[in-house]
């Protein structure tokens, strides 16, 4: 019989975005190793690594429109859902497994459930973890209340698919007004969690409960859906080494030190609502709109696109080992620090491996599998 194809082919890569996309993974991985010695929210080093997570919310809603706003007509919702997860999903699988695989040698005062969870339980978490559902509260193995204790990364990606499938639903049939109005709205719900909320920031969004469900959404709704209006519009910025200046603004905007404090909380949260709302947007029509000439350029940007996604995905199974010991043991940074920066190659090591030997084969393989139909 022969096959033919149920999808398009896939449309060209921005190379810079997914360069961007690397870099703030990388981040990410250091922003994790040197949060260890932090203490707390106010004396990160990387103090606003966790914006990265608000980038790649704002890169997939950008890179979702530019690859299925114009297939609609050619393609279902559950050909666009089986396209994600095939996507998304194997790399979810190894993360867990790999969380799963670590888990005991993990146990520490910073995490008090490990030493006391039988295996049974860590198994069936294992199992759940591999479909992203958020585990509740209750079924804590860790300490930490995260819906994915495991791999707690994976809640960006639960939130992830919830975008997907409102975009699938109802908003990529929204006409640019009314998305355009739909992203104010997601702005103000940002605006009004960061500078009259409680925090001053949007760390969290982990646990399944309802305030931490609440910051989960403000950081998806503004930046997935500006994403996508902003594919829509089509207005790219073009300059010069787009790639350098557009990574030196991440760089800059993940490293700014906390702003005002414990005492003046909603000057950080302004300073957050900029970067999410303005800066990022201005980032990626930068990185789009960009060229890459050099070869050497051109491989960098391939390479760092090709393990940011498994590098966030399970670098932190690592990191949860990294903080234990350093809890555990009092490691002071002077000597800690070159266990992280092993820690930060092994993961690159560990990511490009699953690119290789895992994620790329089992995706062609389902790619095979599921989106080719016979006649």
């Amino acid at each position: 019989m022969n096959k033919t194809p149920e999808y398009l082919e896939s449309k060209s890569h921005y190379e810079i975005l997914d360069g961007l996309r690397g870099v703030a993974s990388l981040i990410v991985v250091a922003f994790h190793v040197l949060e260890a010695y932090s203490g707390d929210r106010f004396h990160q080093v990387i103090n606003h690594g966790y914006l990265a997570v608000d980038f790649f919310f704002l890169l997939s809603g950008f890179v979702v429109a530019y690859a299925y706003d114009d297939r609609w007509e050619k393609m279902t919702q559950w050909d666009f859902y089986k396209r994600r997860l095939i996507r998304l999903q194997p790399m979810v699988i190894i993360g867990t497994l790999i969380g799963a695989a670590l888990f005991y040698f993990q146990a520490s005062p910073v995490f008090p459930l490990i030493s006391t969870t039988p295996v049974w339980q860590m198994l069936l978490v294992t199992l759940v973890g591999f479909t992203v559902l958020p585990l509740p509260v209750s079924m804590d193995i860790r300490g930490w209340q995260e819906m994915h204790p495991l791999d707690g990364p994976a809640w960006s990606l639960f939130f992830e698919y919830v975008a997907n499938i409102l975009y699938a639903l109802f908003i990529r049939k929204f006409s640019k007004k009314l998305l355009t109005v739909f992203v104010v709205l997601s702005a103000l719900l940002l605006i009004h969690f960061l500078i009259m909320g409680s925090q001053g920031d949007v760390i969290g969004g982990w646990s399944l409960n309802a305030p931490q469900l609440h910051i989960g959404f403000a950081r998806l709704l503004y930046p997935f859906f500006a994403g996508v209006l902003l594919c829509r519009m089509g207005k790219l910025i073009h300059i010069k080494n787009a790639f350098a200046v557009s990574s030196l603004l991440i760089i800059i905007i993940l490293f700014i030190p906390r702003i005002g404090g414990s005492e003046h909380l909603w000057m950080n949260g302004l300073y957050e609502s900029f970067s999410i709302i303005i800066l990022f947007p201005l980032i990626v029509s930068i990185g789009a709109g960009g060229n890459i000439t050099g070869k050497f350029a051109m491989k960098v940007c391939k390479f760092f696109g090709d393990i940011s996604y498994p590098l966030y995905i399970t670098h932190y199974p690592l990191i949860y080992l990294y903080t234990g010991w350093v809890v555990k043991n009092k490691v002071p940074a002077n000597q800690g620090l070159w266990v992280g920066l092993l820690l930060f190659m092994v993961s690159i090591a560990i990511a490009y491996a699953s690119l290789k030997l895992y994620d790329e084969p089992v995706r062609e393989w389902l790619k095979k599998r599921f989106l080719l139909k016979r006649k």
